[in-house]
């Protein structure tokens, strides 16, 4: 075959993963949380045909994905709810989750919380929001008083307003990093495990502490999709694509010419 058709092949099977990351960033551009995913490229080894005193002489044998990577360096437009619970994170850091079924924790900037039957802040998913006690939970700890309302400061601190007129504070909200954020596994539902790529976590710290961002009550971080970025993405992408496609079709009719001549 061609070496040519072999290398439109390649481009051909690399730009339809392209498309396909680019349309699920179009998809997830009013989901919560969301960090648009970018595709590098890099060719692919090349095939020598001959050499001279000055340089060798190179074929190029296509292309492939070197990376596809998460834009962890910008953030979502922070969008006002007016809802106690709901939370953004103004800067680095992710919450951090657990199932209080399996005892499995993770990663996440979706700050969708809200309360359970039990005061617990839960996602979507059912999972508790850890602070640094462990599962958060907005109650009235020991007092006899009963909870009439809440606020979260940006550090973190969960306070509670009692019947009794006084305050008590329910729990802190930390925070995680970790060194290498595009390493980490998405796991569907706005939630991300950890890998050893990742990096070490770095141990759970109050809001604005060790390079965190502070945490904005009411508030939701938006995805940070760039829709006119990747719209015009999109065209590049089908344009490649197409191209690619006619060299496939000229090296098809050039192997058919080829064909005709032995059978002439």
């Amino acid at each position: 075959m061609m070496l040519s058709m072999d290398t439109g092949v390649s481009a051909l099977e690399q730009y339809q993963q392209d498309i396909n990351v680019i349309a699920n960033n179009v998809a997830n551009v009013n989901t919560v949380g969301y960090k648009e995913s970018n595709v590098n490229f890099a060719d692919t080894l090349s095939e020598t045909i001959g050499s001279n005193a000055v340089s060798s002489n190179q074929v190029g044998t296509g292309v492939k994905i070197a990376s596809i990577t998460s834009n962890f360096s910008t953030n979502g437009e922070l969008s006002g709810t007016g809802v106690q619970s709901d939370l953004a994170i103004n800067g680095n850091g992710f919450f951090v989750v657990k199932d209080p079924t399996t005892g499995s924790t993770y990663l996440t900037q979706d700050g969708t919380f809200k309360e359970d039957a039990n005061g617990y802040l839960i996602n979507s998913s059912g999972m508790r929001l850890q602070g640094s006690a462990g599962d958060l939970q907005i109650s009235a700890g020991s007092s006899s008083a009963t909870v009439s309302g809440y606020s979260i400061a940006t550090n973190g601190t969960i306070t509670v307003d009692l019947s009794d007129g006084t305050t008590a504070t329910a729990g802190q909200i930390t925070l995680q990093n970790c060194s290498n954020p595009d390493a980490l596994v998405k796991e569907g539902n706005n939630l991300y495990s950890t890998t050893t790529a990742a990096g070490s976590l770095t141990a759970a710290v109050n809001p604005g502490a060790s390079g965190t961002g502070t945490i904005e009550s009411g508030y939701l971080e938006m995805s940070n999709v760039d829709l006119a970025s990747q719209l015009t993405d999109l065209i590049t992408a089908q344009r490649a694509y197409e191209a690619n496609s006619k060299v496939i079709t000229t090296s098809d009719t050039m192997m058919q010419t080829l064909v005709n001549l032995k059978q002439g």
